[in-house]
């Protein structure tokens, strides 16, 4: 497992969530040309929401402030499980459930936001860091093989780490790369 680093984050600690409320945001430092990786290891980012339940493989439902909210993993794709609209793909149903593994319900998580704080549907897009741990929980569902990289560009600070950790596992055949050969293939 990868911990989380949180030197290059944009650390974006939510004060305050709901419709009303901003969310405040910390800058980033300055861009650097050293690789995430090869920053030191910081202190822990104090948790700022609790699991409150695993949607699927790369959307969960988190209490922010006593406010339940919807928040889908920035960088990452996991295959279809519970779309009503798509059917389901292969490994779908494993990585929501791996997911469910690494954040029960009640866990303190962290959340981390890039540029844009939302998507269309009124998402929370963040990097989710398991507080007990400092597990980078984006980064270790793609270097596990559950997950794909998915970048929508603005949010795309952690791109290159996420290539490197799914051309890792594709080579490696792990998880979806080596029972499905890929992500989005669909159930027979």
């Amino acid at each position: 497992m990868r911990r989380f680093t949180p030197l290059l984050v944009l650390a974006a600690l939510v004060v305050g969530c709901t419709d009303d409320e901003p969310v405040e945001t910390q800058s980033p430092p300055a861009a650097s040309d050293s690789a995430p990786a090869t920053v030191p290891d910081q202190e822990s980012l104090p948790p700022n929401a609790t699991v409150e339940r695993v949607v699927d493989g790369d959307t969960i439902v988190a209490v922010i402030n006593g406010e339940s909210e919807r928040v889908r993993l920035l960088g990452i794709d996991t295959p279809e499980s519970v779309a009503e609209n798509r059917p389901d793909q292969c490994y779908g149903a494993e990585s929501s459930d791996y997911l469910t593994t690494l954040l029960p319900e009640g866990s303190d998580i962290t959340l981390i936001f890039d540029e844009e704080a939302r998507d269309q549907y009124d998402r929370l897009l963040a990097y989710v860091v398991r507080s007990s741990d400092d597990l980078f929980v984006n980064l270790d569902l793609l270097e596990q093989g559950y997950a794909g990289v998915l970048i929508y560009d603005p949010n795309d600070h952690y791109e290159s780490p996420f290539r490197a950790a799914e051309r890792t596992a594709a080579a490696a055949g792990v998880g979806l790369w080596g029972v499905c050969g890929g992500p989005d293939v669909p159930l027979e």
